[in-house]
C-alpha cells in the first residue's frame, strides 16, 4: 500500500470512529469519498475540486486528512459563521477525538486587533489629537476600549461585547497600509497582531478567511507562514476574492487618513490642511463618475485631483523624513505609521493613474463615498504564479460551476475533479417548482404576477417560507404589497439586525422573511419552521458590472456561457440550498422565472440544483405545502 493509500485508510478509520462519538452520527459516503480523495491530493501534492452537498460533512472530510497528514495547514473560510465554528466547535472536537496531537490558530487582519501603539499614544498625550483633522472620536469609547486593551489576551474585536463605532476603532487600531512592523514599533514587543500571528506560524492548523489569503496571495507571501497545503472553502467566490484583494482601491478616506497620520507628526497646519483638502476634491471628482467603468488613460478632473494629490505628498515626506531618525518612544512610531501609510497611498496612485491592459478600473460607491477600484480581469496568471505552483490546494464548496479551474486559472492536468453528491433524498425530501406560466422577468406585468404567486404559496404554506429577490426595488415592493394581503408576519430584511431577523423568524414558525442577496448563502435555518424558498428571477449578474464586462469581452461569442451562466447557476443554486439542511427536511423550491422552463439553457440551470422532484403545476405545489402542515395527503412528494 503506497503512501497515499495509507492516509487515505487511516483517515476512513477516525472518520468512523469520530462518527461513533457523534450523538446523531452516522457514516456518510460521500464523506468518506472526499475524505479519502483529500487525502490522497495531499500525499501526492496534486490539486483537488471537490463538491459536496449539504449535509456531506465536508469539514470532517478536510479537516480529519489534513491533519493526519501532518502538514502545515491553512484553511480559508469565505464566512465568519464558519470561521467561528472551525474554531470554536469542530477543530477542539477534533483534538479530543483524534489519536494524533496537533494545534491550531486563527489569524485575522491587521485592524481586526487592537494596536497598544495607538491606545498609548492616545493616553499619553491628550492633546495629540488637535493637529489631526475631521470628527475626533469619543473619549468614553476610547478610554473603554483602552480598559479592555489591560484586559484582554488576544486583542481581537470580535471579543468585544459592544460593537465600538467606526471612529472610536479607528483611533485605535492601524491598517497593513500603515503599521510599520514590530521592530520599528515601540509596543511591538507585545502587540496582539504579532503575537496572533507568532501563534499561526507554531499551529498545525491556520484558519483565516479567504481575503485575508487573498491578500496573503498579492503580497508573495508576506502574511501568512509558510504551509504544505490550503483548503479553500465556499470556493466558488475564489475569482472575486482574488480579484479584489489583487486590486487596488482609492477613497477620499485615504486622504483624510493621510492627513490624520501627517498631523499627528508634522507642526505644519497648511500641509496637514492640503492633505485634509484632497479628500473632499476626490470625493467630488469620481461622484459623477459612478457606475462607469473608466476606459484608457485616466483623464479630466479625477487625473488633476491625483496631480495635485502626488505634488502635496510628496511635500508631506519631505516632512516626515525632517523628523529626527533619533526621535524616540511615541514620536518614531508615528512618523514610521506616517511614512508607511504615505509610501503605500504614492503606490495606489501610480497604479490608478496607470492601469494596464489586463486591468478594468471603475467608480462605485454612495454618492457620500464613492471608490475608484482597479482589479485584474483574469486572475488566473496570478493565481498560477502565487498558488498553483507552490502550494497543495483543496478547493471545495456546496455548489461549484463546472467552468471554476477556467475561471481561476487552474492548470489542465494538476487536479482532480469530484462530486460527493449529497446524503439527503432529494425526490422524497424536495419539490422544485417552476412557475412556468408567468409572464417574461422584463414585462411590466411580472412583478403583480409575483405577488400573486406569493400569496398563494405562502398561505399553502402557512407561513414558513423564505422569499429572495434579485433586486432591493423587487424586495420593497413585494413587503408593500403583501403585508396587507397574508394572514401571516412578514419580515423585511431591514427590519431587525441580521441575527436577530434570523433568530425571529427561526422562533416563529407562521412568518416569512423577505431579503436580497445576503441571504442567499450562509443562512441555515432547519427544522419546519422553513418548507418554502421562492426565488423571483434566475439570478444573472448585472450587465453593468464593469469588471464582468471586461470578462464579457474578452470572452468574446462565449460571454454568456463562460461568465453569467455560471455565476447565475452557482447562486441559484446556493439559494435553492437554504430548504434542506437535515434529513428530516421537507419542502418546495419555487422559482418564479419562465425562463427556467422555457430557455434554451433551462437545463444547465435544472442540473445545477439538487434532483428534486419537479412540477409546473401550483396546485400540487399548494397540496404538498399543506401536507406539510398536516392539512392534507401526505404522498405528492
Amino acid at each position: 500500500m503506497g503512501a497515499p493509500d495509507r492516509l487515505a485508510a487511516t483517515t476512513t478509520a477516525a472518520l468512523e470512529a469520530i462518527t461513533e462519538a457523534l450523538p446523531a452520527g452516522e457514516v456518510r459516503e460521500g464523506q468518506i469519498d472526499m475524505a479519502e480523495a483529500v487525502a490522497r491530493s495531499i500525499v501526492k501534492g496534486e490539486h483537488l475540486v471537490v463538491e459536496a452537498g449539504t449535509g456531506t460533512g465536508k469539514t470532517f472530510a478536510y479537516l480529519v486528512p489534513a491533519i493526519l497528514s501532518g502538514r502545515k495547514v491553512v484553511v480559508a473560510t469565505a464566512t465568519k459563521t464558519l470561521q467561528d465554528q472551525l474554531a470554536g466547535k469542530d477543530l477542539p472536537f477534533l483534538a479530543e477525538q483524534l489519536d494524533h496531537e496537533f494545534s491550531f490558530a486563527v489569524l485575522k487582519g491587521r485592524s481586526n486587533y487592537i494596536c497598544l501603539q495607538r491606545v498609548r499614544e492616545l493616553g499619553h498625550d491628550g492633546d495629540q489629537l488637535t493637529l489631526e483633522v475631521g470628527p475626533r472620536p469619543p473619549t468614553e469609547e476610547i478610554a473603554a476600549l483602552a480598559r479592555w486593551a489591560d484586559q484582554t489576551t488576544t486583542g481581537d474585536r470580535a471579543e468585544l461585547t459592544l460593537e465600538p463605532s467606526t471612529r472610536a476603532w479607528a483611533a485605535v487600531s492601524v491598517g497593513p497600509r500603515e503599521c510599520p512592523g514590530a521592530t520599528k514599533c515601540p509596543k511591538g514587543d507585545d502587540c496582539f497582531t504579532e503575537r496572533a500571528r507568532s501563534a499561526a506560524a507554531a499551529a498545525d492548523v491556520v484558519v483565516v478567511n479567504t481575503h485575508l489569503y487573498g491578500m496573503h496571495l498579492a503580497t508573495q507571501g508576506a502574511v501568512l507562514p509558510e504551509h504544505d497545503v490550503v483548503v479553500i472553502d465556499e470556493a466558488h467566490q475564489l475569482e472575486d476574492t482574488i480579484a479584489a484583494t489583487a486590486g487596488v482601491e482609492l477613497t477620499s478616506g485615504r486622504f483624510l487618513n493621510m492627513a490624520r497620520a501627517t498631523g499627528a507628526i508634522v507642526s505644519d497646519p497648511e500641509l496637514v490642511q492640503g492633505l485634509d483638502e484632497l479628500a473632499g476634491l476626490w470625493r467630488d471628482a469620481l461622484v459623477d463618475e459612478r457606475g462607469r467603468r473608466l476606459r484608457g488613460h485616466l483623464d479630466g478632473e479625477p487625473a488633476r485631483v491625483l496631480d495635485l494629490a502626488r505634488a502635496r505628498l510628496d511635500k508631506a515626506m519631505t516632512a516626515l523624513r525632517a523628523v529626527p531618525d533619533e526621535s524616540v518612544g511615541d514620536v518614531a512610531a508615528r512618523k514610521q505609521r506616517a511614512m508607511q501609510a504615505a509610501t503605500s497611498l504614492i503606490e495606489d496612485i501610480e497604479s490608478v493613474r496607470n492601469v494596464q491592459a489586463d486591468e478594468v478600473s471603475w467608480v462605485e460607491g454612495s454618492e457620500d463615498f464613492p471608490v475608484l477600484r482597479v482589479a485584474p480581469v483574469d486572475v488566473g496568471e496570478i493565481l498560477d504564479e502565487t498558488l498553483w505552483s507552490k502550494t497543495t490546494t483543496i478547493l471545495t464548496s456546496a455548489t461549484l460551476p463546472a467552468a471554476l479551474p477556467d475561471q481561476v486559472g487552474l492548470p489542465d492536468g494538476t487536479f482532480v475533479r469530484l462530486d460527493v453528491g449529497s446524503p439527503f433524498d432529494y425526490p422524497q425530501q424536495a419539490m422544485l417548482y417552476c412557475a412556468a406560466h408567468m409572464p417574461d422577468p422584463r414585462s411590466a406585468k411580472f412583478d403583480e404576477a409575483v405577488h400573486d404567486e406569493l400569496e398563494a404559496l405562502i398561505t399553502a404554506a402557512g407561513g414558513r417560507t423564505m422569499a429572495l429577490f434579485t433586486s432591493y426595488r423587487a424586495l420593497q415592493l413585494a413587503v408593500e404589497a403583501l403585508r396587507p394581503r397574508l394572514a401571516v408576519e412578514v419580515l423585511a430584511q431591514d427590519d431587525y439586525p441580521k441575527p436577530a431577523l434570523i433568530e425571529r423568524f427561526t422562533d416563529n414558525p407562521e412568518t416569512c422573511l423577505f431579503a436580497t442577496m445576503g441571504f442567499w448563502q450562509g443562512v441555515d435555518v432547519p427544522g419546519a419552521t422553513l418548507s418554502l424558498v421562492t426565488i423571483d428571477r434566475v439570478p444573472f449578474p448585472r450587465p453593468d458590472d464593469p469588471l464582468l464586462q471586461a470578462r464579457r469581452e474578452k470572452a468574446r461569442a462565449e460571454a454568456f456561457r463562460v461568465v453569467d451562466l455560471p455565476r447565475a447557476t452557482t447562486l441559484l443554486a446556493q439559494g435553492a440550498g437554504r430548504l434542506i439542511r437535515s434529513a428530516t427536511d421537507r419542502g418546495v423550491v419555487a422559482v418564479l422565472d419562465p425562463r427556467m422552463a422555457k430557455a434554451s439553457y433551462k437545463w444547465d440551470l435544472v442540473n445545477a440544483l439538487p434532483p428534486m422532484k419537479r412540477t409546473k403545476d401550483r396546485s400540487e405545489v399548494e397540496a404538498f405545502l399543506r401536507s406539510l402542515r398536516g392539512d392534507g395527503p401526505t404522498d405528492e412528494a
